[in-house]
């Protein structure tokens, strides 16, 4: 009996020690956290997309606090949140924050069913990164859209889905927050964020395919095949062709749309233009 009191005494004993020393330590070592990130956490969407380039709001929060310590905010931006949530982190911090423009997806690809016909029938995983990893696909194109439903089944917001008539992924853009998971769900890179535009128009190459000229246009009617009229007519100097391929810089851009004119294949898209006028005809 002696035993099992002296046993208990040394191990309640030791408890003690032990609780007193962790409690030292706790106090010590304590890291506090700078209550304005819960404070500027609270202000964000909370989505935790990743597309700040963080891991989560609360790594966007911490970012940002740091940032506003160091003086400026820019680089920083909140994709879903946009303008309207800056402005509040930034009023929240005492800073001031940088006029951003509106980011969209765009999906650089116009090989529908009807421009880029099916070649062989692909049997296997049906997602675009198990069909990109073992085959090129079930048309000519290595370079297109896969139709999988990648992106979709990334994003968040039910901003992008796959048309079943072109097999090409589409984005809506009133959904759409550019947060950038589609473009990351993307084992082929044809999504890209752009600029909005003003009024939501723009001008791009929907195409990546970066094969010479005649395999290109043989693989989908509406490829781009590097022949450089657009960046010729361009006044701009917005285009470049690198890899048999054109690109339009949406930050030179001026949405002329001299460039789609002189494509020979179609494979420039301006999107969100009103219908051209028809002239009336004097007789």
């Amino acid at each position: 009996m002696n035993f099992m009191l002296i046993a208990v005494i040394v191990l309640g004993a030791i408890a003690l020690v032990a609780a007193a020393v962790l409690f030292v330590c706790s106090k010590k070592f304590a890291v506090k956290e700078d209550p304005r990130i819960a404070q500027v956490s609270a202000v964000l969407p909370q989505a935790n997309c990743g597309g700040c380039g963080f891991p989560g709001c609360s790594g966007m929060a911490d970012a940002l606090v740091k940032a506003a310590d160091g003086g400026s905010l820019d680089g920083l931006n909140c994709p879903v949140g946009g303008a309207a949530v800056m402005e509040q982190v930034a009023d929240l911090l005492g800073m001031a924050v940088a006029n951003t423009e509106p980011m969209v997806a765009v999906v650089r690809c116009n090989g529908t069913c009807e421009n880029r016909p099916k070649t062989v029938e692909y049997c296997g995983l049906r997602t675009c990164a198990a069909m990109n990893a073992c085959a090129a696909g079930e048309t000519a194109c290595g370079f297109g859209c896969l139709g999988c439903g990648d992106c979709a089944e990334a994003c968040q917001f039910g901003a992008i889905a796959i048309n079943p008539e072109t097999g090409l992924a589409e984005v809506n853009e009133e959904l759409c927050t550019a947060c950038g998971a589609c473009v990351k769900a993307c084992p082929r890179h044809i999504i890209e964020l752009r600029k909005k535009g003003p009024k939501g128009r723009r001008v791009y190459v929907s195409c990546v395919n970066r094969d010479k000229g005649p395999a290109a246009k043989k693989a989908c009617a509406v490829a781009c095949i590097g022949c450089g009229k657009c960046e010729k007519e361009c006044p701009f100097g917005a285009i470049t062709v690198e890899g048999n391929l054109s690109y339009i810089d949406p930050l030179k851009c001026r949405s002329c749309r001299k460039c789609e004119k002189v494509c020979p294949t179609g494979a420039i898209k301006a999107v969100n233009f009103p219908a051209p006028k028809n002239n009336p005809v004097t007789e």
